[in-house]
């Protein structure tokens, strides 16, 4: 048996700029790449509040991670919000 595809199959088509598998890839690595450094700056401001915690003077780390994970999550959300609220095309 031969099964043909076509292109309203499901097949994925060029990912020529102006397609919607373009916008959609570029969306996907933006998440992809916010959500790595929300975890990396949460790793890092856990890390260092424990390491505040037994004692280590480095309380300045602790809050420059903090600042920077509630800019990250924010600019996190914000950017979803306003993907969500566009008009598909």
């Amino acid at each position: 048996m031969e099964v043909s595809r076509t292109q309203q199959g499901g097949e994925l088509g060029d990912l020529e700029p102006g397609t919607r598998q373009r916008a959609a890839l570029r969306a996907r690595v933006i998440d992809i790449s916010s959500l790595a450094l929300c975890v990396v700056l949460a790793l890092w401001a856990v890390w260092s509040i424990v390491g505040l915690a037994r004692g280590a003077t480095g309380w300045a780390y602790s809050a420059v991670a903090c600042t920077l994970l509630a800019v990250a999550v924010t600019a996190r959300t914000v950017g979803i919000r306003r993907r969500s609220l566009r008009p598909t095309r």
